[in-house]
Formats: C-alpha cells, structure tokens, sequence
C-alpha cells in the first residue's frame, strides 16, 4: 500500500540575500548591479501578456507595463521619458456676471472628463476611461497665464481647488492656461 502527501510551500526568493524581505516573492539585492528587464521591439511578439508584465521597450526607450489584459494588451511607458506636465481639458468658466471667492476644482474637473467618456466620443476600440492620475495630491497645479482684465486669481490649493474672481465679461481674446505637473 502507498499513501502519497502532497505538500504546498510558500517562501520567499533571495538573491545575493539570505533574508529575503517578507513582503517580497523575489528579493534581488547588489550594490554594484541592476535587473536586466527583456528587451523587447514588437510588442506584438509577447503572446497573451499577463496583466502588470515589465519589459523594456526598445522602440519607446521606456520601462512598459501592460496595463491591459492577456487578451487586449495596453503597454504604457512607466519611465521618465513620459511627460512631466500637461494642459489641463478645457473647461467653462462663467465670466457673465463680475464675482468674488469663485471655485473650481480643478482635478476633479480633470477626472471627470478623462472617466467613461461616451461610445460615440472616442474609437472604436478605445476604452471608456482614459488613464489619469488616482489622487489630487499626484499632481501640482499651475495657472500660467490668463487675462487679467477678467481675472483675479486668488490661490490654488494643493489639491487643485481654484479660488478667483470674475472682474469683467469675457472676450473673444480672453484666456486661462492652467497646467498640471506630475510630482
């Protein structure tokens, strides 16, 4: 008679460590050298990539992670390659009637227009939402120029809450240029 055992271990990986750290399935430790990701230039090549798979893009110059499924890969540059700043989407700002201690949220404003955008506003194969920063407190905020005939900017918080006053109607050569810069 045999009897069988099946056992499952769970443990952790060091390299160049005897103590791998607890929280990690791979713990690679040098203080001379790096981790080497593939190198890769069709993306197309990686067959079914599992969500969250790291390569090297040798095309982009860039440290990609799909960010899509096996299935419909999205391969986003996660290096510092990638813009530091960007124009925030135009929004509306009621210059009809002059007014003190106005607000905007700025961020949420932004979240807003880049979260289920409708079918027919984008392709065919684009998904509802377009990437955007998690958190408010991810990004600075900038008001780069406006016309100062028809405002008075007061503040921006840090969490992109803009405070200002509407000192006269709008024109047709009126402006606002605010920009958001990634920490």
């Amino acid at each position: 008679m045999m009897a069988m055992a099946s056992i499952t271990l769970y443990a952790q990986v060091g390299i160049n460590t005897s103590s791998p750290d607890q929280s990690a399935v791979l713990d690679v430790t040098s203080t001379s050298k790096g981790v080497l990701l593939p190198r890769i230039s069709n993306l197309s090549s990686v067959t079914n990539p599992a969500t969250g798979l790291i390569i090297f893009d040798v095309n982009k110059k860039c440290i990609s992670q799909n960010v899509g499924t096996p299935a419909t890969p999205d391969w986003t540059c996660l290096s510092p390659y990638v813009s530091k700043f960007f124009y925030m989407p135009s929004i509306v700002f009621d210059t009809t009637t002059t007014s003190t201690g106005q607000t905007k949220d700025l961020y949420t404003l932004y979240k807003n227009q880049f979260s289920n955008v409708p079918t027919n506003a984008r392709s065919a194969s684009a998904p509802a939402s377009i990437p955007f920063f998690p958190n408010a407190t991810d990004l600075y905020y900038y008001v780069t120029g406006y016309d100062t005939s028809v405002f008075k900017i007061n503040s921006v918080s840090s969490t992109g809450v803009l405070n200002y006053d509407v000192l006269s109607n709008a024109t047709s050569a009126s402006f606002i240029n605010i920009v958001f810069v990634v920490k």
